[in-house]
C-alpha cells in the first residue's frame, strides 16, 4: 500500500494497512548481510553468501545443529493504520535442509520499541534428518504487546496504545557448506485496528455469480493421521487451501503423494494437512503457514490479511478470486450449519440473485455436501465481528475480517484491480 494521502485516507477507513515487498526495487531496498535480490519473472531475495554460523535447538526434535545464515532487513514502514494487531505472511522456496525465520520490530505511539518478535520459523519440508520442525514460538511479550501464535496483539487496546511502524527481519539458513538456498519471493504483513463489535453493518448485495472451486470434505478424514491435528475433524484450513489450490489448477505430484495410505480418498488434503502443520501451536491452522502453503505451488502466491465487508469479497469473486475466511459462531448464529465452532475456515466461492453466501464448507460429511449457501447478513456477522457471546455466555474474539487469499504471481489486469481495491498487490 502506498503512502499518498488518498491511500492512507482509504486505509483509515478500511482499519487495515497491508504492506508487501515483492518486486526487484524492493527487496533491493531493505539492509542485507550475505543476501542477493534476484530479478527475473519472480523478483526475490535469496542467500548468497554465508554471513555467520548460529546454532539452533530444535524443541520438536530435541536437536541441536549448526546453520549458516544471512539475513535481510526491511525499511520501515509507518503504518497508515495504528495497529492494535499485525500478522507477516510470506511465500518462499525452501530446499530441503533449508529454512527461513521471520522477525517483526516496532515502535509504539509512545515512541517505545518492541523487541524483534519471531513470527514463524518455517520451511516446507519435513524430512527430520535434514530440515527442522516448522514452528511457531510461544511466550514472546514485552508487557505491552504479546505474539499468539501468528499474531502481534497489543495487549490492553482500552489504553489506547498501538504499533505505529515496524520492521520485518528475514533470516535465511542452510546446513554450512550447502549450496541449496532458501528463496523468498513475497514478505510482508497486515496491520489492522478493527474495533471491538459484536455486530456489523449489512452491505448491500451486488454480485450474483459462484466460482467452480472444488469441494472437499475435511470429516471424511476423520481418525486419518492423527499426528497432524488429532487427523481431519480439525483440517478445516488446510482442506479450504487445498481447494483453492486446485482451483487455480495446481495440485501435489504422485510423488509427492506416495506416503498416503492408497484407501484414503483425496489424499492431497492429508498432504495439506501434513505441511501446514504448525509443531508449537500443534495445529494446521496457522494463517500465514497455509498461505505459505500455497505458495510451494507453481506461480501461486499466497497472504493473509482483512476485509471490510462482503462487498470487499463480491469484488475479488467478480475477478475470479474464491477466499477463505476464518469465523466462529454458535449452531444457532448460522442457519443451515448445523454445528457451532470456537473457530473455523469456510471458502467462498460465490454469492446468490438474493446476495447470501455461496461457501464450500469443509465441516461436511463428504464432498457432495460441500456446497452451502448462508444467508447474507448472519454469515457477515460472525465473519466480521470482533466479539460474541459463547456457550456458556462469556464474551470471546472473533477474527474481524481475517482471510487468506490464493491468486496468480502474475494476476491478470482485472485481478489485479480487484486485489488493488482490497488493499492487497
Amino acid at each position: 500500500m502506498g503512502g499518498s494521502p488518498a491511500a492512507r485516507k482509504k486505509a483509515q477507513k478500511r482499519l487495515v494497512d497491508n504492506r508487501t515487498w515483492t518486486t526487484h526495487t524492493d527487496w533491493r531496498s531493505g539492509t542485507g548481510k550475505g543476501t542477493r535480490a534476484v530479478a527475473g519473472a519472480r523478483p526475490g531475495v535469496t542467500l548468497a553468501k554465508a554471513a555467520g554460523r548460529t546454532t539452533y535447538t530444535d524443541p520438536h526434535l530435541n536437536r541441536t545443529a549448526e546453520w549458516e545464515y544471512a539475513q535481510w532487513i526491511s525499511p520501515v514502514h509507518r503504518l497508515s493504520v495504528p495497529a492494535t494487531e499485525v500478522i507477516a505472511s510470506w511465500n518462499a522456496h525452501t530446499p530441503a535442509g533449508t529454512w527461513i525465520q521471520i522477525e517483526l520490530q516496532g515502535t509504539y505511539t509512545d515512541g517505545a520499541a518492541t523487541p524483534w518478535y519471531v513470527m514463524g520459523r518455517w520451511t516446507a519440508g519435513d524430512d527430520e534428518d535434514v530440515d527442522i520442525r516448522r514452528t511457531s514460538v510461544d511466550d514472546q511479550s514485552d508487557r505491552k504487546s504479546s505474539v499468539w501464535t501468528d499474531t502481534f496483539s497489543i495487549d490492553d487496546t482500552a489504553s489506547g496504545l498501538r504499533l505505529a511502524s515496524y520492521s520485518l527481519r528475514l533470516t535465511l539458513l542452510r546446513a554450512p557448506g550447502s549450496k541449496a538456498a532458501p528463496t523468498v519471493w513475497r514478505l510482508g504483513a497486515m496491520g489492522s485496528d478493527v474495533p471491538d463489535r459484536f455486530t456489523v453493518p449489512a452491505s448491500a448485495p451486488g454480485l450474483a455469480k459462484e466460482l467452480a472451486v472444488p469441494r472437499y470434505s475435511q470429516n471424511i478424514h476423520s481418525g486419518q493421521y492423527p499426528e497432524y491435528d488429532n487427523g481431519g475433524e480439525a483440517w478445516c484450513s488446510p482442506t479450504s487451501s487445498q481447494m483453492i489450490i486446485e482451483y487455480w489448477g495446481r495440485k501435489p505430484t504422485a510423488e509427492q503423494l506416495s506416503w498416503v495410505d492408497p484407501s484414503y480418498a483425496d489424499p492431497q488434503v492429508c498432504h495439506a494437512a501434513r505441511h501446514t502443520f504448525d509443531y508449537q501451536y500443534e495445529g494446521c491452522g496457522n494463517w500465514p503457514f497455509n498461505a505459505a502453503y500455497a505458495a510451494t505451488y507453481q506461480d501461486l502466491q499466497g497472504v493473509v490479511t482483512r476485509l471490510s465487508s462482503l462487498t470487499d469479497l463480491e469484488t475479488l469473486i467478480a475477478a475470479g478470486i474464491p477466499a477463505i475466511t476464518s469465523q466462529s459462531f454458535l449452531k444457532e448464529e448460522l442457519t443451515g450449519a448445523g454445528y457451532g465452532t470456537s473457530g473455523h475456515l469456510m471458502t467462498v466461492i460465490g454469492f446468490t440473485a438474493e446476495g447470501d453466501v455461496i461457501a464450500n464448507d469443509p465441516a461436511s460429511p463428504n464432498d457432495p455436501a460441500v456446497r452451502r449457501v448462508y444467508k447474507r447478513a448472519e454469515w457477515e456477522t460472525i465473519w466480521l465481528r470482533t466479539k460474541r457471546h459463547n456457550a456458556s455466555g462469556n464474551v470471546v474474539s472473533g477474527t474481524g475480517g481475517v482471510c487468506y487469499l490464493y491468486f496468480p504471481a502474475h494476476p491478470t489486469p482485472k485481478q489485479r484491480k480487484a486485489l488493488a481495491a482490497v488493499g492487497v498487490r
